[in-house]
């Protein structure tokens, strides 16, 4: 294999996909990316075994082949070659080594056999539908943060995808909950999306999904059956396993019969929540609503740092409340309003409160009270 590609082309993409590679593997092949050259492309592949990305850009190839390389050397190498630099990728066979060759710098890596490396099966995939990008960025950017992290309930460490709805209006929800709030958001439903099965998205691909989709894109190809998953855009392709596991029914969970209902202004109401919060104990986050005609308290009182109270004119005119809420919990939540207002629907002190987009029906967050 030899071949001359531009630095920033071989950096983008090797930053693309050398964070699917662990820091610490135990089967040494992991810890290499495939590099894969012919017919005027460089083809990147990085995997772990449940989530594999490939990625394919443009490079002159003088001779085609394949060889694997140490992902994070590669790019810690692409990323220190001057702005510009033309890099030279060729391969000795019987050495096993890779040769990077930029200006006056020169690298020799040490390479692993292309058949030791793990292809990841795909099975067939029944359902196939295409998604606006912009849709599919939304989803995630407004479900992802309440993915929980605790691995001994694994079923909620991804966002469960699935066609809900009566007929006729049918959407696409992407559904997320870590216990303490729960993100729900709906889309509408994409052609051939109708029959797909509920499925949990792991939380690793969610997060390298979200950073490729930075990136402008159109469209999205989606392909899934009820183990696995692939999304393909421009050059990119990531294939994950689903989480085997039965998502709760978290329909439960939202509450209907909240009637005190409060709006306020997304952004002059984070910024106080921010401010109060600075004296809230580290462990705890706590912070209290107290609630009256038009008018909201915001308190935080810790023995170590002592109190913090903020008014803010609000748009409530139900019978007083004081509530208590995780201030990082309500921030996040805050953080995915879309519109300038937000609408609380309470019931008591102690039971689930709805968090409404006023701008936004689609949307609908879910966060459970706290003693203060």
């Amino acid at each position: 294999m030899k071949l001359t590609i531009e630095r920033a082309t071989l950096l983008k993409a090797l930053a693309h996909v050398q964070s699917v590679v662990e820091r610490r593997n135990t089967i040494p092949i992991l810890a290499n990316v495939l590099l894969e050259a012919g017919d005027g492309t460089l083809g990147l592949t990085a995997t772990d075994m449940d989530l594999a990305i490939v990625e394919r850009v443009s490079a002159q190839t003088d001779s085609g082949g394949a060889t694997t390389a140490p992902a994070h050397t590669l790019y810690d190498i692409a990323r220190k070659l001057p702005d510009g630099a033309e890099v030279q990728l060729e391969t000795d066979a019987a050495a096993g080594k890779l040769t990077i060759k930029a200006g006056r710098s020169r690298f020799a890596l040490s390479c692993l056999p292309t058949e030791d490396f793990p292809v990841m099966g795909s099975g067939d995939m029944p359902i196939h539908f295409t998604f606006a990008a912009d849709e599919l960025r939304g989803l995630i950017d407004r479900t992802r943060f309440a993915i929980s992290t605790e691995e001994t309930r694994y079923y909620l460490n991804g966002i469960y995808l699935h066609a809900a709805g009566e007929d006729g209006a049918k959407c696409l929800r992407a559904v997320a909950t870590d216990g303490h709030r729960l993100a729900r958001v709906e889309v509408p439903l994409p052609d051939g999306a109708a029959e797909m099965p509920g499925v949990i998205v792991p939380r690793k691909t969610i997060n390298e999904l979200h950073k490729l989709l930075e990136d402008s894109v159109d469209s999205v190809e989606v392909e899934l059956s009820e183990t696995r998953i692939r999304f393909a855009f421009d050059n990119v392709q990531v294939t994950s396993k689903l989480i085997d596991g039965t998502f709760p029914d978290y329909e439960v969970v939202i509450p209907s019969g909240n009637d005190k209902i409060l709006e306020v202004d997304c952004a002059s109401f984070g910024e106080a929540v921010d401010r109060v919060s600075t004296i809230s104990s580290e462990k705890s986050r706590a912070i209290k609503l107290t609630l009256g005609n038009g008018n909201l308290t915001l308190s935080a009182t810790s023995p170590e740092n002592g109190t913090a109270t903020e008014e803010l004119e609000v748009g409530y005119t139900e019978s007083s409340l004081e509530i208590g809420f995780n201030s990082r919990y309500l921030l996040d939540i805050v953080q995915q309003i879309e519109g300038g207002e937000a609408q609380f629907l309470m019931s008591d002190a102690a039971s689930p409160t709805i968090v409404r987009d006023v701008a936004d029906d689609r949307a609908l967050y879910v966060l459970m009270p706290m003693r203060v």
